[in-house]
């Protein structure tokens, strides 16, 4: 190019449209994919349990696989809820936990 400071106006949309792609302030990754797990038969317990699902967890940092597990069902209900990004009385996002309903 002949005039570098016409290299300024496209330098400068191109920053601004690299701008759009990254997330704003208070966005989160979004959560990964499930990893497909075989459950394997329950043990001998005297105690009913129940398959709680592996999920997502999120550590402040990023997301961590917690492998699904049996647990007493004693204090569970039927139905599991995934781990997601929830809306705060504030206006903000926090993360709710996997947990049972």
């Amino acid at each position: 190019m002949k005039n570098p400071l016409a290299c300024i106006p496209v330098a400068a949309i191109l920053g601004l449209a690299s701008c759009a792609s990254h997330p704003g302030p208070g966005a989160h990754p979004p959560v990964p994919p499930m990893i497909v797990e075989v459950v394997p038969k329950p043990p001998v317990s005297p105690t009913p349990l129940i398959w709680q699902p592996g999920h997502w967890d999120w550590t402040g940092n990023g997301y961590v696989w917690r492998p699904g597990e049996y647990v007493p069902k004693q204090g569970h209900g039927d139905l599991w809820m995934p781990g997601y990004w929830g809306a705060t009385p504030s206006g903000g996002t926090a993360w709710q936990p996997a947990h049972w309903l």
